[in-house]
């Protein structure tokens, strides 16, 4: 197989937002960018994963007045449980921070002051939506009402989920405010804009550079062929986040302080570690800077956050992965309708690993949203899993028991390396997020050892024949659970406890495993019964 440089790798994922649970929505985009992780480790690669909860803004106020609770206490509470739904999962990061912290209100001011030093921020009077029934103006996520583009309804007020535009919110057609359900009023107030405009030639040259999927790349340059306007970097009080030094009453939008919290992840992270996060951030960082989002959130690292990261001596992203959206049997995700699941309780009923699974089996490199269908989940789980490929484990238990798990390094070389050829595609598939790809090979390997086992007959052979064929089977089962790994650590682990084996890499692959005793076999995974999505909420 080809070996790869090894390379330095930071990789973040989109902030979770703090006024709620983890659901399987959010639990997607992790997984992905775990299966990522976790694949370049196996290959030699030097990769930190950093993110964080979203802990500011408006929505989150609210919501702790709700519950009668400090924002910052309901924040800190929120976090403990996103970390045990992530670790539930098996979401393996480098660090898991918030962006209400120390480390982000100094980047963040740092990053102001830069913005200010180089002419990019100035301030202007506005009309901004009000409330008058609440007394408060009004968070973009806090108006609902027609997209001013393509005229659907119900979208919310900075942009439009059906045909992806961004928009100023006065714009909206036939504004409602969530919160008290009135139509808002437009109130003069004085805000904090950044020059946003300025930065059609260097988005150009970022997105020329960039890593970027087909699509990502030209609906940003279909955004910049149009008026890029300056982005309102201010809120008013009454807001939970952070004040801004040089105003009153003003208070960081936290679209400006949540993507910080990708570096302020970091640097808590480097501080404990004796590192400089300059090092991992700086313009010179020799770091692969990864960021994996929602493509509802295109816009923002695509634009926004570049630019802001152009003036303040930061390094912008190399590469952005962009995904779709995640239903439910075919149904949009929704409380009303029983599809809003939560990880939580997901996972007190199912092997997360399965679900890791189900969703690589679907998951590629285009922006295409993921329906997750349960019977088509049961089939799979049990026709993939546990018919071919943990059962080739099951199938040559007789025969390696009855040498007494003694295995020959006396092996079929035609058959093994005729496989072997296959590992550098599903290891280049992981690397281009071909998640699909990569577990049709793995299967492809896996239904080419069944049938060799079928035309072989090892229960037909004398007990040295029947040990070669099962000594080359069970070397390629060796690498298929490592090769599966990234997607399924827990039970890929749990197999390769028959080889004694409990730091898997890619470097083992196609090493056979000579003359040895390895363990008994045992059974990793049972068939799946019908599952009622009832039962999952």
């Amino acid at each position: 197989m080809a070996k790869n440089k090894q390379k330095d790798i930071l990789v973040t994922t989109a902030l979770p937002y703090a006024n709620g649970p983890i659901h399987l929505g959010h639990m997607l985009e992790h997984v992905q960018t775990d299966i990522f992780v976790r694949a370049k480790k196996l290959q030699g690669h030097n990769i930190l994963y950093f993110c964080a909860d979203d802990a500011h803004g408006a929505p989150i106020m609210i919501k702790a007045a709700e519950c009668n609770e400090d924002p910052e206490k309901f924040t800190k509470k929120i976090q403990k449980e996103h970390i045990e739904d992530f670790m539930k999962f098996s979401i393996d990061y480098t660090n898991y921070h918030t962006t209400h912290s120390k480390e982000n209100k100094d980047i963040v001011n740092n990053i102001y002051e830069c913005l200010c030093k180089n002419n990019l921020v100035y301030t202007k009077e506005i009309e901004q939506f009000f409330d008058e029934t609440e007394s408060m103006f009004l968070a973009d996520r806090y108006i609902i009402g027609t997209c001013p583009k393509c005229k659907a309804e119900n979208q919310y007020g900075d942009a439009c989920e059906k045909c992806g535009s961004t928009y100023p919110t006065e714009s909206v057609i036939n504004p409602k405010s969530i919160l008290s359900s009135t139509t808002p009023i437009l109130k003069k107030t004085d805000q904090v804009f950044f020059k946003l405009s300025k930065f059609k030639q260097i988005l150009k040259n970022f997105i020329n550079k960039a890593s970027l999927q087909p699509s990502v790349k030209s609906k940003l340059n279909e955004w910049l062929k149009g008026e890029l306007k300056d982005w309102n970097i201010s809120r008013d009080k009454p807001y939970f986040g952070f004040e801004i030094p040089d105003q009153k009453d003003k208070y960081f939008y936290v679209w400006l302080d949540a993507p910080v919290g990708y570096i302020a992840s970091t640097k808590n992270w480097a501080d404990q570690n004796g590192v400089n996060y300059l090092d991992l951030w700086s313009k010179d960082s020799q770091y692969e800077i990864h960021h994996f989002i929602g493509k509802d959130i295109i816009y923002f690292h695509g634009l926004f956050w570049p630019a802001v990261l152009y003036y303040s001596d930061y390094k912008i992203p190399n590469r952005i992965h962009a995904h779709g959206f995640l239903s439910i049997n075919s149904e949009k995700m929704s409380k009303s309708k029983g599809t809003f699941i939560t990880a939580k309780n997901f996972s007190k009923n199912q092997n997360t690993d399965l679900l890791r699974y189900y969703f690589a089996s679907k998951l590629n490199s285009k922006i295409e949203d993921i329906d997750l269908d349960f019977d088509d989940y049961v089939q799979k789980i049990n026709s993939n899993l546990v018919g071919k490929l943990f059962n080739i484990g099951s199938r040559l238990e007789p025969f390696i028991r009855k040498n007494d798990y003694n295995i020959s390094n006396k092996i079929d070389k035609d058959f093994y390396h005729e496989q072997l050829l296959k590992y550098d595609f599903i290891i280049q598939s992981y690397n281009a997020n071909e998640y699909s790809k990569a577990i049709n090979s793995i299967l492809s390997i896996a239904d080419d050892i069944n049938s060799y086992i079928n035309h072989k007959k090892p229960w037909t052979l004398d007990n040295l024949e029947a040990i070669e064929v099962s000594s080359t089977i069970i070397n390629l089962y060796k690498d298929l659970c490592i090769l599966i790994n990234p997607v399924m650590p827990n039970l890929s682990n749990k197999a390769l406890n028959q080889f004694n084996i409990e730091d898997p890499d890619f470097t083992i692959l196609g090493k056979d495993l000579g003359d040895t005793k390895i363990n008994n076999y045992v059974p990793i995974l049972d068939r799946l019964d019908t599952i009622n999505i009832n039962d999952l909420n």
